[in-house]
């Protein structure tokens, strides 16, 4: 920055020819006093912006174990009654499936054929499928939680509320993925991926009734939204933003989702936040109507 400024005194000064030297001198003092002003200015703003993120408390730890425990358990007695709506969740897939081709969106199969024939590739898509979405969920939570306690409350409720309202519909409309359909293979299962929900003594902890909506891709969403809420940098932002389109790919080709889950999930995950983001100002509103209604009665 000293060297601009420099160099735009020093053109300024040209017509004096014997002055350029006084000039020159003079332009470095300024420019340098500039560049040490921008310095300090954004050392301030940083400092500033450090001192704000940490006035805000982390919430205790246990709070939010309680939350996750509470949020498994829920998922456990929904799991519990899939079995008793089999024949519905199997007439309910056909359905969505069948609505899919009327519309000409209907990609599930080739892709689930396409991926069977290639087994190394399906054996790193069944990891990603299976893993993926815990440890990048869960890690950005935990470090959401750990390093950014100024945006780390609203994410985790909606990100609460994402799971609540998906478990709901679980429970109220239980729906059969393409792999439990004719003609369709299960990728993760023939792939025998290590830790596969589809398989051995974790196929009984999982609600195999649960395609609509794609909790995969909700939460992919939501993390696309707290790292851009988090980071300005292009890197990451971009990663974020490819992270949702790699994670529909893994469900629709694993036959684990169809094209409308993916839409119901994403839906979810967006309507979700927009919720938690408006619930304060919701509930501002609701105070002031309150203290008001006593006034008016007078």
């Amino acid at each position: 920055m000293s060297t601009a400024v420099s160099s735009l005194d020093t053109t300024l000064d040209a017509p004096a020819e014997d002055t350029l030297a006084a000039g020159r001198g003079a332009a470095l003092p300024v420019g340098a006093s500039l560049a040490a002003g921008a310095a300090v200015a954004g050392a301030s703003a940083r400092t500033a912006a450090g001192e704000a993120v940490a006035a805000v408390r982390r919430s205790r730890w246990w709070v939010e174990a309680l939350t996750i425990a509470w949020l498994c358990w829920l998922y456990d007695a929904v799991t519990n009654l899939a079995p008793l709506r089999l024949g519905a969740a199997l007439t309910h897939g056909r359905d969505i499936l069948s609505a899919e081709r009327t519309l000409g969106i209907a990609p599930e199969h080739a892709l689930d054929s396409w991926l069977a024939g290639r087994h190394a590739l399906g054996v790193v898509v069944s990891y990603y499928y299976d893993n993926a979405h815990f440890l990048v969920t869960l890690g950005l939570l935990g470090f959401l939680w750990w390093r950014r306690a100024d945006i780390y409350r609203p994410l985790r409720s909606s990100l609460v509320l994402i799971n609540v309202l998906g478990f709901v519909v679980f429970w109220r409309y239980p729906v059969a993925p393409p792999r439990m359909l004719g003609g369709f293979t299960d990728v993760v299962a023939t792939s025998h991926a290590l830790g596969s929900w589809h398989t051995g003594a974790l196929a009984s902890d999982a609600n195999q009734l649960a395609a609509m909506p794609s909790l995969h891709l909700a939460w992919a969403v939501w993390c696309t939204i707290a790292v851009w809420r988090m980071t300005r940098r292009v890197a990451w932002r971009a990663l974020a933003a490819v992270y949702p389109l790699l994670t529909a790919f893994a469900v629709l080709a694993t036959g684990n989702h169809y094209v409308l889950d993916i839409f119901g999930g994403a839906i979810l995950a967006v309507a979700s936040v927009l919720l938690v983001d408006a619930a304060p100002q919701g509930w501002r509103r609701l105070r002031g109507r309150a203290r008001l209604a006593p006034s008016v009665a007078d």
